[in-house]
């Protein structure tokens, strides 16, 4: 999260483009292509560029900074869910927007979109209230008023803050942070620190409510053995979306594939009366042809229970089906 007001729509440096390109660039790498990170990155980008068609629905920044002192006076649940979806400035929203998309993919992979989506929407929830309940504390106890009672913020990153302690939870390696060598589970109380030394104008309050609502996160999931609330809603969401592809699937699941006035290893059970399977190349021929459309054999019988075929067919080599085809195609 950032800190600051008045700088909000900053000149344009064309590295939203960049962000475009390195996204597309990512995402063509890939197999199966995570459809929550891709939803987050184009809704984070939308509301900072806010186009002509949303723009009257979209409310301003001034209207959305994370307040501690505005949200718990007035009640206003509109700061403390959308503040997480705004930037002050394009390189600030970049920076968050390349950081979500390394650690979206990995997560989402791993856990799959309807468990990521709610782990997101329960990341949004507790970062925010966990710096709310900090802002409130260090109030309380310590009467420390300014900077983190009213101080003003807005970004994304208190969430992948907590996505960080996530995705390192369990590794035991060591990683590079700005240049600082840590163990990489402890990494994001490393870039806390570091980030708070030297960029100006960041919120460490946000940042450290989004490590603790990682590390409540993980808790809470290793001793509730329950069904997720929020990851039923959304599979259960997710899945009624997607009954229109799924009913036009189960119509041509099961169709056979058509050939000239016959099919080719279809699965549904023949009607002998109508077609016959030849005994050489299986091709399934109306049942008013004896010769077989495809490779011009002789037909052997007509019911289900026709004996097998004769010497002369079993004995036929794969050149001799092939050119018989051919001279069947050359008569047509």
């Amino acid at each position: 999260m950032e800190r600051g007001r008045g700088r909000w729509g900053s000149v344009s440096r064309g590295l939203i483009p960049l962000l475009g390109l390195h996204t597309v660039s990512e995402y063509s790498r890939l197999d199966r292509k995570p459809p929550i990170t891709a939803a987050l990155l184009a809704a984070n980008t939308i509301i900072y560029l806010r186009p002509k068609f949303i723009h009257p629905f979209l409310p301003t920044i001034d209207q959305v900074w994370f307040n501690p002192h505005l949200i718990l006076k007035y009640t206003d649940l509109k700061r403390f869910f959308l503040s997480p979806f705004f930037h002050i400035n394009e390189s600030h929203l970049v920076y968050n927007m390349l950081s979500l998309l390394w650690k979206g993919i990995q997560l989402e992979i791993s856990m799959g979109s309807a468990e990521f989506a709610s782990m997101v929407a329960t990341l949004v929830a507790m970062s925010q209230g966990v710096t709310l309940l900090l802002a409130k504390s260090l109030l309380l106890f310590f009467d420390y008023e300014r900077p983190y009672y009213n101080e003003y913020s807005v970004g994304f990153s208190g969430v992948l803050f907590a996505m960080k302690v996530i995705v390192n939870a369990q590794s035991d390696e060591y990683t590079s942070v700005h240049g600082l060598m840590v163990p990489t589970r402890y990494a994001a109380w490393a870039e806390l620190v570091l980030i708070q030394m030297f960029v100006p104008g960041v919120s460490f309050l946000g940042h450290l409510g989004g490590i603790l609502a990682g590390l409540l996160y993980l808790r809470l999931k290793a001793s509730y053995s329950g069904l997720n609330p929020v990851r039923q809603f959304m599979r259960s969401f997710s899945h009624a979306l997607s009954w229109p592809l799924r009913l036009v699937k189960s119509l041509f699941r099961n169709r056979p594939r058509i050939t000239g006035r016959g099919t080719a290893g279809g699965r549904i059970a023949r009607n002998t009366l109508l077609t016959w399977r030849c005994d050489a190349c299986t091709f399934d021929n109306s049942g008013r042809l004896n010769v077989c459309e495809m490779c011009g054999t002789g037909r052997t019988g007509d019911a289900p229970s026709s004996p097998g075929p004769t010497s002369e067919i079993r004995d036929l080599s794969l050149e001799e089906l092939r050119r018989r085809r051919i001279q069947r195609f050359a008569r047509s």
